[in-house]
């Protein structure tokens, strides 16, 4: 998120191809608090139902389409490919797989049912993300990179854009001392401040192995276009308290 934010390229330039464009941020350490750890909830989902019309991209590399499509494309009149549809059973591309006789690409569902799926969501879940850096203007520069990005901003999925405030300030200390200097999040939900829990989890990621801290593998290393690049990084976990005196917040979630 930082690195589209801040619209660095997702490989080298061609000019520079020994230019890491993530080196400036491979010295940040990441750590996260779970104020509020949420719980999982199951989402129903349908994909791949309607029935679309055929492109010559499917006549050449599906002979199954092909086959089904024969009598209306050999009677075709004119200079244009026309339009042709697979009564039944062809629908969107689902299962998508290399063709054993060609090679190329294709469904291995080419019916029109729809396929039922589920997807997992955390709800009325909040945590508190930080970063760490010996030098303030490059903590300054993300901050003001998040609330002002140059590229589009996602969670996880292109679908889950972030709302609210990003950046909630810069702060001279260590991320242990961030964590447990600041209150808990405002909560998603309507639970009552006693049900909050005081000594929230935190995930704080080291500069180095020593004992107690362990390897988690989605250090990014690449985010090129043809698959991304991850390496380890160090990381220990524990329960933070927080300060009694801790300032509240107020923000906009």
């Amino acid at each position: 998120m930082c690195a589209a934010a801040l619209g660095l390229p997702r490989e080298p330039s061609p000019d520079a191809p020994e230019k890491d464009p993530l080196a400036e941020l491979a010295p940040l350490l990441f750590g996260v608090r779970a104020d509020h750890p949420g719980k999982p909830v199951r989402d129903y989902h349908t994909v791949g139902a309607g029935r679309y019309p055929l492109r010559p991209r499917d006549l050449a590399t599906d002979h199954r389409r092909a086959a089904a499509a024969a009598v209306s494309v050999d009677a075709e009149t004119g200079d244009t490919f026309g339009r042709h549809e697979v009564e039944d059973w062809y629908g969107a591309p689902k299962r998508i797989s290399a063709d054993p006789l060609s090679g190329a690409l294709v469904s291995a569902e080419v019916r029109r049912n729809a396929m039922i799926t589920e997807r997992w969501y955390l709800a009325d879940a909040a945590f508190l993300v930080g970063l760490q850096h010996p030098e303030r203007e490059v903590l300054d520069r993300i901050a003001h990179a998040l609330e002002h990005p140059k590229r589009l901003l996602w969670l996880g999925r292109k679908s889950c854009p972030p709302s609210g405030q990003l950046a909630l300030g810069v702060m001279a200390c260590t991320l242990a001392e961030a964590f447990a200097s600041v209150a808990l999040l405002p909560s998603p939900s309507d639970a009552p401040p006693s049900a909050r829990d005081s000594r929230p989890w935190a995930w704080i990621e080291s500069e180095r192995p020593v004992p107690g801290v362990g390897p988690v593998m989605d250090q990014p290393v690449s985010f090129h276009a043809m698959g991304p690049k991850h390496a380890p990084r160090w990381e220990t976990g524990d329960r933070v308290t927080i300060d009694p005196r801790a300032r509240d917040w107020d923000i906009i979630l």
